[in-house]
């Protein structure tokens, strides 16, 4: 039987390690990341709601996360209430996670291998070994389970680094091209595996790995590009990311990073948009305008705040932070209605 794969996996190294395996094997296949606690649990009901959707079996696989007890247990029971056939199956190798193991035939654990090197064996075993892709999750096992004398170790430190400190799109407005992202600096990464000194000579081309990813056209510096990318991705989603406020129309992102160049950005690219909104996991907001409209004064009746006519910020006090951009939309658009008067 085929079935539609859902993947759910860390946001490390070894998570998007685990999803670059996957993606080698399989071709239908979408991709969710989580950190720990409350996320797991939303990120599960998305898959879920999508799982409903869709008349095809399917499977759930869970890699590289530790579950709690109640999160296997309700896992478990939610499965039995899909009409479709639903498989689950959690690959992992955190330790704290044996008891738990033990109860659910689902959950396989080996604490001696990282979860990525657990995924390739598995997947590997049935549909045969790839000798490119076996260096790169042996890389990734040497740091993950921190094999200090191996030879792969050093390598595998600026592989960490470089997932780790690859913050330029973000994954809760913009999940699928985080995944490609992710994804594309794992494949480059591979081009240098055999080189003498690989782990310099990989940590000396991080820059313009990340170049090649975000040019869409001419060169530029980094940050131009990044920004450019992003705005690219605004307008793809502008529709759904659209508030009013007064007779004004904004875009509201979320945790958006370097607001003043993308807001700039976006504005001056879409001339029917007044105002530019970013609210934070903080709960802070920034403002942003190209003169059609004066953000200090909606900082100051949306979110406290105030500063210029078209650069300023605020706090929303009664905001709670979420793992979707739903959620954060609802929240301001609730906001909005109180001040506006229609609730």
């Amino acid at each position: 039987m085929n079935y539609s794969i859902y993947h759910l996996s860390h946001t490390d190294l070894d998570g998007y390690g685990c999803q670059f395996v996957a993606q080698t094997y399989f071709k239908n296949i979408k991709f969710y990341n989580s950190n720990y606690g409350k996320e797991i649990d939303e990120r599960y009901s998305k898959i879920l709601e999508e799982i409903k959707a869709s008349p095809a079996a399917a499977l759930i696989l869970i890699t590289d996360l530790n579950l709690t007890s109640e999160q296997a247990r309700n896992f478990e029971r939610q499965l039995s209430y899909l009409p479709n056939k639903t498989k689950l199956l959690l690959l992992d190798h955190h330790q704290s996670g044996q008891d738990i193991a033990e109860r659910h035939a689902w959950y396989f654990l080996d604490s001696s291998r990282s979860a990525t090197k657990i995924t390739y064996d598995f997947f590997s075993s049935i549909y045969g070994k790839n000798a490119s892709l076996e260096k790169l999750v042996d890389i990734i096992n040497s740091v993950d389970i921190w094999l200090n004398e191996d030879k792969n170790f050093e390598i595998g430190k600026v592989a960490l680094t470089l997932i780790g400190n690859s913050k330029e799109l973000n994954r809760i407005m913009f999940d699928e091209a985080n995944t490609e992202f992710m994804f594309s600096l794992l494949e480059q990464s591979m081009a240098f595996f055999d080189e003498q000194d690989a782990h310099i000579v990989l940590e000396d081309n991080i820059h313009a790995m990340k170049k090649n990813f975000f040019r869409l056209g001419k060169n530029d510096t980094l940050g131009n590009l990044v920004s450019k990318y992003n705005v690219m991705l605004l307008e793809k989603l502008k529709d759904k990311m659209t508030i009013n406020y007064k007779g004004h129309k904004g875009i509201l992102t979320f945790n958006i990073g370097g607001v003043s160049i993308v807001g700039n950005d976006f504005l001056t690219q879409n001339s029917d948009f007044d105002f530019f909104m970013d609210v934070t996991s903080r709960k802070t907001v920034s403002f942003r305008s190209n003169g059609k409209s004066d953000v200090s004064k909606i900082a100051a009746e949306l979110a406290n705040g105030g500063g210029h006519q078209n650069a300023s910020g605020g706090t929303l006090l009664g905001f709670r932070d979420s793992f979707s951009y739903d959620i954060i939309k609802n929240q301001v658009l609730e906001l909005i209605k109180s001040k506006e008067g229609l609730v």
